[in-house]
């Protein structure tokens, strides 16, 4: 599973935990996305993560 190139953000384990309280394995997975990102003046194809892509479209209208 890939990680974000920006903030490292990856895959995180936990439980799915029923109604009578009996805890399975789970994995919460980013949203990694392989896009093509402006980064110090260059194009660069990048896994980044949804919330970093957002953040990087906010800060180039600016």
């Amino acid at each position: 599973m890939a990680k974000c190139e920006i903030c490292g953000k990856g895959p995180m384990f936990g439980h799915n935990v029923s109604h009578s309280k009996r805890a399975t394995n789970r994995m919460f997975r980013p949203n990694i996305q392989r896009k093509r990102v402006l980064i110090n003046g260059q194009m660069r194809r990048v896994h980044i993560c949804t919330r970093c892509l957002r953040t990087l479209t906010r800060k180039n209208e600016q």
